[in-house]
């Protein structure tokens, strides 16, 4: 559940003037935390308790349960004689699962991912009713276009903000047949044709609308790759030896850079084309989306958020960012200062954080504990690939610092 009193991107920009919409991948919680969501009756507290003035959203990702669309509080196409009953504790309903009929299965899953089958994939989680309303995975970045292009429409002469959450290359990846088969990397790379796709019909939308010189983009990701993610669809084998992290060391879930250091593109008026090597996160984007409007970030909100339009504008001289600290799951923490790197060893921990059903000895998770601690030298080492911890020490003394001051679940020493 969300904090609806919290500081938001989007309730901020609201009061500034903007209208404000998401389409796409929630995953943010849903309801009030306490209660079980009723997908039959008014959904909320959801995004428009925090800010969004439209959403038009799935609950969570797509291979977990509900799969339906809701639009502002409702599912959308319900039949209120066929409700909606979801539960990721006990089996609901007499639909097979992923595990009584693999032979109903377009890919295979491990048993995290093989509740109940819809559309041919199984999904983790139970849920019966609201057939009429269970979207379809080919259909799914068709959405997203329509009622992202909609909303541009409809706002195109006022201040807007708009979040599109595309769902891939999240699992299950299913590439919809103008792109099946059509990238040679298999499905992972069909289904990265549909983000190519999506972002250029939305870009061509807005030179439509005659919006573009004035609308500023960013194209981002929330982390880093990985083939196998509870699907065995194939990814690896034929990714045509495509490196979706491109040398970078680990993936989706852990601390290294190829967990978390992923694409971002910025296009707009006062952008500088070009590249740089400043240091951003994610959570910048609230203290830049109050530069880029010219208005003052609320002092509850984003304490960790830095605007970095003078890097966008290619203006300073230094990056506005010394430092970032990072996040996988079991715990695991890692914070980067200029090119050093440090990762304070988690091993008592063990794999953990990885969602209801999953198992803790995955190779996924169990790269996600980390032994020993680690400084790496991302300057001459971007694939920390040589722990120099031994010849830095106090660097690294200085580096744990930082982070038990910032609150960091790392042990004193």
């Amino acid at each position: 559940a969300f904090e609806t009193s919290q500081p938001t991107v989007a309730r901020f920009l609201k009061s500034a003037g903007y209208t404000t919409g998401v389409v796409g991948k929630w995953h943010l919680g849903l309801g009030d935390g306490v209660r079980p969501v009723d997908f039959n009756a008014n959904i909320k507290p959801g995004p428009l308790e925090i800010g969004f003035d439209y959403c038009h959203i799935i609950p969570a990702t797509v291979d977990r349960v509900p799969s339906v669309w809701i639009e502002n509080h409702r599912v959308v196409g319900l039949d209120p004689e066929d409700p909606i009953e979801v539960s990721y504790q006990k089996r609901l309903g007499d639909e097979p699962t992923g595990i009584e009929r693999p032979d109903l299965l377009k890919q295979k899953a491990d048993e995290q991912h093989s509740g109940i089958i819809i559309n041919g994939i199984s999904r983790i989680g139970s849920m019966t009713g609201g057939h009429a309303a269970r979207f379809k995975d080919e259909e799914l970045p068709a959405t997203v276009v329509e009622k992202s292009e909609a909303f541009l429409e409809k706002h195109k002469d006022a201040p807007f903000f708009l979040m599109v959450g595309m769902f891939e290359p999240h699992v299950p990846r299913v590439a919809a047949p103008p792109f099946a088969g059509k990238s040679k990397c298999g499905v992972r790379g069909d289904v990265i044709q549909q983000i190519d796709w999506q972002t250029g019909e939305l870009l061509d939308a807005l030179e439509r609308l005659g919006i573009a010189d004035d609308t500023v983009v960013f194209l981002t990701s929330d982390n880093g790759p990985l083939f196998f993610d509870g699907y065995f669809d194939g990814s690896e084998r034929d990714a045509n030896g495509h490196k979706p992290a491109g040398g970078l060391r680990g993936g989706k879930y852990n601390v290294f850079e190829g967990g978390t250091r992923v694409p971002f593109i910025a296009r707009g008026p006062g952008v500088r084309k070009g590249t740089t090597d400043a240091i951003l996160c994610l959570t910048d984007i609230f203290a830049t989306a109050a530069g880029l409007a010219e208005q003052p970030k609320p002092e509850a909100g984003a304490r960790d958020s830095i605007d970095q339009t003078p890097v966008l504008r290619g203006e300073p001289a230094e990056p506005v960012r010394g430092s970032v600290i990072t996040q996988g799951i079991s715990g695991a923490v890692a914070i980067r200062e200029g090119d050093w790197k440090f990762i304070p060893a988690n091993g008592e921990a063990g794999a953990a954080g990885m969602g209801s059903g999953a198992n803790a000895s995955d190779k996924r998770f169990a790269a996600a504990v980390i032994t020993e601690d680690l400084l790496f030298d991302l300057g001459s080492d971007r694939g920390e690939t040589k722990n120099v911890i031994s010849e830095q020490p106090g660097r690294a003394a200085a580096l744990r610092k930082a982070l038990v001051e910032e609150g960091a679940p790392v042990t004193k020493r």
